[in-house]
């Protein structure tokens, strides 16, 4: 019986391997497109590829969810014993401005990097998406240059990767050298002497409510306008120069004696006169792309410089106490400064104070047609489970279904965890929302519990 299977089996394969054979020779000679409608293979039905849809959708104009089942689903979600500490939280139709949920939204906590939005809004709102960030020398004698600093800490150093794809494209100290080599040998200058001027930036390099330890472990620099590689004494390291300006000013004349330029050892600070002629200059990428990078990959020395662009704007000093009120004046006159108290511009200061509902609003903000000015910090949101900050989260079962959707900032100090962003409904309605949690026990399951209520509201209907 067995033998008897094992003869039928070999023929069954022997008549498909002819079968086969004579179909191939039959493609030969004749081609595909006269094959037996019973032999042809069918065209395959192209899948549709879904996506998240435009990130701002003027066509978009879904119903609003229905509030009660929306306050149920968060509600339960947010009583996790897991997350314990102090949790709240904040969601808001972008278009009316409506509240749709509220959990202790007026109660201000420790925002961490969610402070960037802030930031972000204020500058775009103040300095101006398009302008740049200016680092330049002047003559400030017949042999004598000065480099002058004008805040941008994303300029790249004379070790930084000139192939390496970096968004947005750095300003370089290189150029900066070459041209002004180029233009003291027009001048008939091969010797000079080097100053060094970061007086656009006044006060405290360290922030209140900062750690001892935040520069030390290459948390951030110390503020000050001018640096190379954000103050990192080499592109690559989390450690950070004591005195980044001098570091730069020190490659600086490197990299003119490179160029052929004599520069003479004695390199000091100096204040350059506005008058002075200036010789050559490199510019930062536009603001509305520092904030984006800002935001995307929470870079807190960007945030303190652009934070203090907005102090420059609104003519105040040019300090952390400057910056802040500059910020609050800004955010009055788009009328959501209630429940916003900081102290920095990056979130690092463990004294900054900001509500829920108060991040929640300045988000919906910026995805206002009232206010396009503003649309640059939706673009810079980091995308759940795919970019920036967010784009090893939402792999979880309960969060997963926000992967994708959700666009969010985060926040993360010890014991603070925070995220706050927007999201379209599954029938299309664009909401904002803020979930904050202080005095965190266990920040994994936190984490988790915030991402959980992001993919809450985007299941919402």
């Amino acid at each position: 019986m067995v033998r008897r299977e094992r003869w039928v089996l070999l023929l069954t394969l022997a008549l498909l391997q002819a079968f086969a054979i004579a179909v191939g020779v039959y493609v030969i000679v004749h081609g595909t497109e006269q094959l037996p409608a019973s032999i042809a293979a069918p065209k395959p039905t192209p899948t549709p590829i879904v996506t998240a849809g435009p990130v701002l959708d003027p066509a978009a104009d879904g119903p609003l969810p229905a509030k009660g089942t929306l306050a149920a689903l968060l509600g339960d979600a947010m009583g996790d014993p897991a997350i314990g500490g102090k949790l709240a939280g904040s969601v808001l139709d972008t278009e009316t401005g409506e509240t749709l949920f509220d959990s202790a939204a007026a109660t201000a906590l420790t925002p961490a990097s969610t402070t960037k939005v802030v930031t972000g809004v204020a500058a775009l709102a103040s300095v101006g998406a398009d302008t740049k960030l200016v680092t330049k020398v002047i003559r400030s004698g017949t042999t004598s240059i000065a480099l002058v600093g004008g805040g941008d800490v994303t300029l790249a150093g004379p070790e930084a990767d000139a192939k390496e794809r970096v968004y947005p494209r750095p300003a370089s100290l290189a150029t900066l050298a070459s041209r002004t080599a180029r233009a003291l040998k027009a001048a008939g200058t091969r010797s000079v002497s080097l100053r060094y001027d970061a007086s656009l930036f006044a006060g405290p390099t360290i922030a209140p409510g900062w750690k001892p330890t935040y520069v030390p472990e290459g948390s951030a620099m110390p503020v000050t306008a001018l640096a190379i590689d954000a103050g990192r004494v080499s592109p690559k390291s989390d450690s950070r120069s004591a005195d980044p300006p001098r570091a730069a000013a020190l490659a600086f004349a490197e990299l003119l004696e490179k160029q052929g330029i004599k520069v003479n050892d004695n390199i000091r600070p100096g204040t350059a006169k506005p008058t002075s002629p200036e010789l050559a200059r490199v510019e930062s990428a536009p603001v509305y792309q520092l904030v984006e990078r800002m935001l995307t990959i929470s870079d807190n020395d960007l945030a303190e410089a652009l934070a203090r662009q907005v102090a420059i704007s609104e003519k105040l000093p040019h300090t952390f106490i400057g910056q802040a009120q500059a910020v609050h004046q800004v955010l009055a006159r788009l009328g959501a400064d209630q429940g916003v108290e900081v102290h920095d511009g990056s979130g690092l200061s463990t004294q900054n104070r900001i509500t829920p509902a108060a991040l929640a609003k300045l988000v919906a903000l910026s995805a206002s047609p009232a206010h396009p000015e503003l649309h640059t910090l939706v673009s810079g949101l980091p995308v759940a489970g795919y970019t920036g900050t967010l784009h090893d989260r939402y792999d979880e079962s309960d969060s997963r279904a926000g992967a994708g959707l959700v666009r969010a900032k985060t926040g993360t100090l010890n014991g603070v965890n925070t995220l706050t962003g927007l999201v379209y409904t599954m029938d299309g309605r664009l909401l904002s929302f803020a979930f904050m949690a202080n005095d965190v026990a266990n920040p994994a399951k936190t984490i988790e519990a915030l991402d959980k209520l992001a993919a809450i509201v985007s299941r919402a209907a």
